[in-house]
């Protein structure tokens, strides 16, 4: 991510959280910095923390972008990430060769392959975001 914003003349300010209070720090700093957007990261703690982390972002105002669906599906702007219902399917495919005698040690790595945009207008014009019609045209789901 770093190289990709140093190629386009910007920064990456990275903030952790770990506990709630570490959330509402780490957006209070993002907001100070005046930053253009967030990425969140797939991370357990965040996705028990969705609405808090939407509310914080809507609050600021700061444009987000998350790794799955129920983000925007939950008021968050967008996401782009693996598509949960194929990897759960691949899943099952691998507990599937080792029930049948395969070794876990002889099963391939398995990377997603489907992914998809989900984007959230409403939340893109309580930002005050004009959403291209580009982006509108490749999106999985564009919820109103």
């Amino acid at each position: 991510m770093e190289r990709a914003a140093q190629s386009l003349g910007r920064k990456v300010l990275v903030q952790n959280a770990i506990i709630d209070e570490d959330l509402e720090r780490a957006f209070s700093a993002l907001s100070e910095q005046s930053i253009a957007g967030v990425v969140v990261e797939n991370d357990a703690y965040f996705d028990s923390r969705r609405e808090q982390i939407i509310e914080l972002a809507m609050r600021r105002p700061i444009p987000a972008i998350y790794h799955i669906r129920d983000f925007p599906a939950s008021g968050g702007l967008i996401s782009y990430g693996a598509n949960l219902a194929d990897a759960y399917y691949q899943i099952g495919v691998q507990v599937s060769r080792v029930l049948k005698g395969a070794r876990v040690t002889d099963l391939p790595v398995i990377r997603p392959t489907k992914f998809e945009l989900t984007l959230n207008l409403k939340t893109a014009k309580a930002l005050g975001l004009i959403v291209p019609a580009s982006l509108w045209a490749v999106a999985d789901e564009v919820i109103d």
